[in-house]
């Protein structure tokens, strides 16, 4: 239980290869079909591609809360994954992800977003209708793991 000393500060930062087991922690209970390892790793390689962590800091002690990777590619930014570790779901964190990414993405020259989700996926769609995402299109049998058809979502940066 918290006590009103123990303040917790939220610190959007560089994800870095020391953060990786965590973000491994998270993914796996995020996902059905987790990213392992290599694909983040390969993610830190890649020079379009944005991958930040928010650090929840409180007493000297530090976690990651969530992560988020998009790409910037001419005048698109394309969402890739964003999870929020379980205690820390439905406190602002992924909203706070979505603007960040619309904050780099303006300064970047960014004219739109895209991403593609789960149709069944409905806490998801809900964050990305709030955010200003729309449903442009569908992605018939997108995710190999479960045959489920994929949203095409579109925002205006």
């Amino acid at each position: 239980m918290r006590s009103e000393n123990d303040a917790i500060s939220v610190t959007i930062d560089l994800m870095g290869n020391k953060d990786l087991p965590e973000i491994l922690a998270i993914e796996k209970e995020s996902f059905v079909s987790p990213w392992s390892a290599g694909m983040f790793a390969g993610e830190l390689k890649v020079a379009h591609s944005q991958c930040l962590v928010a650090r929840l800091s409180s007493n000297k002690r530090s976690i990651i809360g969530g992560y988020l990777i998009f790409w910037i590619v001419a005048d698109e930014a394309h969402l890739h994954n964003l999870a929020v570790k379980k205690e820390f779901r439905r406190q602002g964190l992924a909203s706070g992800f979505m603007n960040v990414m619309k904050d780099i993405s303006r300064q970047a020259g960014v004219k739109a977003q895209t991403l593609e989700v789960r149709e069944s996926n409905t806490e998801a769609i809900k964050l990305y209708r709030k955010c200003g995402f729309v449903v442009k299109g569908r992605r018939p049998l997108y995710y190999t793991d479960t045959q489920e058809d994929a949203l095409i979502m579109w925002a205006e940066v």
